[in-house]
């Protein structure tokens, strides 16, 4: 062991010497009310008390945590990499009370997705989870990928199951840790009756002056789509009807309202399957890697368990 790495183990055990969980409370007490009195009187201390305890933590870390002003705090650089460590430890500690104080005692896992993986995957998955660990507890919060990514990073939530972007691997690298499941594909659909239906090899720029149904700004596929037509030299088109759930897409296109583009597994769960045609594209949709995200500093059993049901889960293409 060299000397920087035996400096770094003497430091965190001084600090884990040093920190309680009260200690944790006041941090976050702090970050939610954002000054001294209120923090102090959220957590029935007076305000001395408070800002003694508030030394003693920034005297662990050797450095302020929080900038005072005649407005209140606020966290320092510092500060908030600690606060947020701080929330996610008082997170664990909450959720490892609730999983002893079960009857039998269990563990729980928080698992996010989209909702069309949660319709078209997340089944599978559960029904392997059960058998394999048949007390396992399960939450499944449905939202967008940046909200659940979001609570992800907040310690909200233990994995997502999810499309991986170069945008998340950009923004989130530190993070995030991403593991590939399968790749999805994405088709172009009309109505059966729309001209478009008949034709081949069609171009981008012979669907920039149709109408659209697509899904919301900020959703993976409505970047896929943006691209395409980018990279023939178009504008993205214009929306005639924004939703997210590709069923419901399918749907809209089917009644006539326009072109839409859906992930390929969604035809075999959809009544309209039948009603749309699939639109033979010169410049097909690239297809996107859809995975296990979790936070790259969090090692857990309940990740073991997950790896292992989703290796015995047969995946949509």
């Amino acid at each position: 062991m060299d000397s920087q790495s035996a400096s770094s183990g003497q430091d965190l055990r001084r600090l884990a010497s040093r920190l309680r969980f009260r200690h944790l409370q006041l941090l976050v007490a702090l970050r939610d009310h954002g000054s001294l009195h209120a923090a102090a009187e959220a957590l029935s201390l007076t305000q001395p008390s408070l800002s003694k305890m508030l030394k003693e933590i920034e005297l662990s870390f050797g450095r302020p945590l929080f900038e005072r002003s005649a407005r209140g705090v606020a966290p320092t650089p510092a500060g908030a990499v600690v606060l947020h460590g701080a929330a996610l430890l008082l997170d664990e500690l909450e959720r490892l009370g609730r999983e002893a104080s079960a009857e039998p005692p269990a563990m729980l896992l928080r698992l996010g997705a989209p909702p069309f993986l949660a319709l078209t995957v997340v089944p599978q998955l559960l029904l392997r989870l059960t058998e394999l660990a048949p007390t396992l507890q399960i939450t499944l919060p449905e939202s967008g990928v940046p909200a659940l990514l979001r609570a992800l990073i907040d310690g909200q939530l233990d994995a997502v199951l999810a499309t991986y972007t170069p945008d998340i691997a950009a923004s989130e690298a530190r993070k995030l840790a991403f593991e590939k499941l399968h790749e999805a594909s994405y088709l172009v659909v009309v109505a059966q009756q729309h001209p478009l239906a008949r034709q081949r090899r069609i171009g981008w720029d012979v669907l920039a002056r149709e109408p659209w149904v697509l899904p919301p700004e900020g959703v993976l596929l409505r970047r896929v789509i943006d691209d395409a037509f980018a990279r023939a030299g178009l504008a993205p088109p214009v929306a005639r009807v924004t939703s997210a759930n590709p069923l419901t897409n399918l749907q809209l296109a089917a009644a006539g309202l326009g072109v839409s583009a859906v992930p390929k597994a969604s035809l075999a769960l959809s009544t309209d399957a039948q009603r749309v045609a699939c639109l033979d594209i010169r410049h097909r949709l690239p297809s996107g890697s859809v995975g296990l995200l979790y936070r790259a500093s969090h090692v857990h059993p309940r990740l073991d368990l997950l790896r292992a049901a989703l290796a015995k889960c047969d995946f949509p293409t």
